[in-house]
């Protein structure tokens, strides 16, 4: 498989995961109950490329500076991932101010969206997740891939709230998100010390 489809489907796939139970996915549910999904889903969009596009910039740059250091990328790479489990496991709430300014915007939809999500997202795990993606794979197929895994886990996220009128269940979320980012550690770890190739 070429480098962009294996960059973009993994990246699709740890950022989906990565954005279940996140403070976005409830943003994205609140504003889906004061605006059209539609627009909420472009607020989003746009907000995400924005963001997740300056990520693999910095994990470009990261992964071009250190080119000869692979190995350790790799393990480096992996500790974060396996932080990125903990940071799961513990957990990501909407703060109550958080949620009154989601329901008590103004204006137009896209840019009142867009820009919560774009502050939202600075320094967020799902930033971060993109940001070690990009320092060894493909910086197009990451950017495209973890850009649409995040929109799609947000358009779950409002499916949900809207149709069934209930929340995912945020435990088995959890557990099962950190699962997968602790093995894709374990595995960047174990890539980093030449255990496996991948």
């Amino acid at each position: 498989m070429d480098a962009f489809w294996y960059a973009f489907l993994l990246s699709t796939g740890v950022i989906f995961v990565a954005e279940l139970g996140d403070k976005s996915q409830l943003m994205a549910m609140t504003f889906a109950s004061r605006y059209r999904a539609r627009d909420v889903l472009i607020g989003i969009t746009i907000a995400t490329a924005v963001v997740h596009l300056a990520s693999v910039g910095i994990g470009f740059f990261i992964g071009d500076l250190f080119a000869e250091h692979q190995h350790w990328i790799a393990i480096v790479a992996g500790i974060a991932f396996l932080g990125f489990a903990a940071w799961t496991l513990r957990g990501d709430e909407l703060t109550d101010e958080e949620a009154e300014k989601a329901r008590k915007s103004k204006g137009f939809a896209i840019v009142a969206v867009g820009i919560a999500f774009f502050l939202a997202e600075l320094g967020d795990k799902t930033m971060l997740a993109t940001i070690t993606l990009a320092t060894q794979e493909n910086w197009v197929g990451t950017w495209i891939g973890s850009t649409l895994g995040m929109v799609l886990a947000d358009a779950l996220a409002i499916l949900v709230g809207a149709f069934l009128g209930k929340k995912l269940p945020e435990k088995v979320i959890k557990i099962g998100a950190a699962v997968l980012f602790a093995l894709f550690g374990l595995l960047l770890i174990a890539e980093g010390l030449g255990w496996i190739s991948v």
